[in-house]
């Protein structure tokens, strides 16, 4: 029986991170998303635990999924737990004794945090490849501190190197970092049977309401400067500056649930605002044929996550230096800017975060190989900006106008023809 050596280095007795039920959630976001039909192996999954839990949670009607137990005698507990979920589990279930009896699946997930040495964790990674299908996904967790063992580097640089996802989870006790892994390509085709990825970037306020993670951030740092104003100084009203600061810095970066219309002909919005511009035009950069592109203007006022136009995947990426004038005027085009390049089926898209007088930061959370579901979060702008997207001219007509409203991930800005 072929026994991979997780949790620590061979005979070791540290105590295991324990994954919550939000890491458990993002441990089993990959298989969430997966429309289906689609075979799951998770590894190391203890009976009743929450990353066991998620991953059943997660599965659909045409679904299988393996569970290889955590270790000898483990089996018999994992089976009375697969039969205690009822007859529709079970039937989409197999428990087995040893990783040998596994066959390659879509999706492969390590249900404990890796940790020991760099070789163990070499060792387990390179075990856990050999089961994943073509253009599937391996998931890992790791503890977000450094640990001296150097499991978490060897983890950071194979996600380096065929990394398409990588999620830091706070609310975990301790904290986790979760990393997929893409060991061989993916067809762009299999974003269009995805939904949108689960980020713990964007954090739940209601249930149609989140924030995300860069505005919890900065509502702290606001807060944390009121206490030590008042700290210092306790007879000042000036600690009442970043106080009520704190509010409308960590409303600018809300982020909405969004319906995202499920016509495949539609291309959504990249991000909410005023539509600059509709025209056609050639960027070498893309491509030598002819593009539609959008442009849209975003306030300070508006939500700045940014989400993917179509469904596709992630082939390019990469940032031009520029300056930083007002995003609704002409000059904005030489501003520093990220092109997000996707390949779809119907040719190449981009997506380009331009930053404008006030942003002087992007965040881009997809890299290359991810795949994108159609109104995905990938990223966002802080403060006022401008998105565009480029569509291939001869396959999409505009929907909108120079000055028409849109939202992003729902408002349809062109079809496919």
């Amino acid at each position: 029986m072929t026994q991979l050596p997780v949790g620590g280095p061979s005979g070791a007795s540290r105590r295991p991170t324990q994954i919550g039920d939000r890491a458990a959630r993002v441990l089993a976001s990959e298989l969430a998303r997966h429309g289906g039909p689609k075979t799951g192996l998770v590894v190391g999954a203890v009976a009743g635990s929450p990353a066991l839990a998620a991953v059943i949670d997660a599965l659909l009607p045409d679904d299988r999924l393996t569970v290889v137990a955590p270790g000898p005698g483990g089996a018999a507990a994992l089976r009375e737990h697969v039969e205690r979920q009822g007859r529709w589990v079970v039937e989409r279930t197999r428990v087995i004794d040893s990783i040998d009896a596994a066959e390659p699946a879509d999706v492969v997930i390590l249900a404990e945090a890796l940790s020991g040495t760099a070789e163990d964790a070499r060792e387990v990674l390179a075990g856990l490849a050999k089961l994943v299908a073509d253009g599937g996904v391996l998931t890992v967790v790791v503890p977000a501190t450094r640990l001296p063992s150097g499991a978490a580097d060897e983890v950071e640089r194979q996600a380096a190197l065929y990394g398409v996802g990588s999620d830091l989870v706070l609310r975990n006790v301790p904290p986790v970092r979760v990393h997929r892994l893409r060991h061989t390509p993916a067809h762009h085709s299999a974003a269009a049977n995805l939904l949108p990825a689960l980020r713990p970037s964007s954090v739940p306020l209601t249930r149609g309401m989140n924030i995300d993670s860069n505005g919890v951030a900065a509502a702290g740092i606001a807060l944390g400067l009121a206490a030590l104003a008042k700290a210092a100084r306790p007879k000042s009203k000036l600690w009442l500056v970043p106080a009520l600061a704190a509010a409308p810095v960590a409303a600018f970066f809300r982020d909405p649930q969004r319906d995202v219309p499920e016509d495949a002909s539609a291309v959504v919005a990249a991000s909410d605002g005023k539509v600059l511009g509709v025209e056609r035009l050639y960027d070498k950069r893309f491509g030598d044929q002819e593009f539609l592109r959008i442009a849209v203007f975003l306030s300070v006022l508006d939500v700045h996550v940014n989400r993917a136009p179509v469904a596709g995947k992630v082939i390019d990426y990469f940032v031009e230096d520029g300056g930083y004038a007002a995003a609704m005027k002409p000059e904005a085009e030489h501003n520093v800017a990220a092109y997000t390049l996707l390949e779809t089926a119907h040719g190449p898209v981009a997506v380009v975060q331009r930053t404008g007088l006030i942003a002087r930061r992007i965040v881009q959370r997809a890299p290359i190989g991810s795949l994108l579901a159609k109104g995905e979060r990938f990223g966002l702008i802080r403060f006022g900006s401008r998105t565009d997207v480029y569509l291939p001219a001869d396959r999409a007509t505009a929907e909108v106008a120079p000055g028409d409203r849109v939202i992003g991930g729902q408002t349809v800005i062109a079809t496919w023809h």
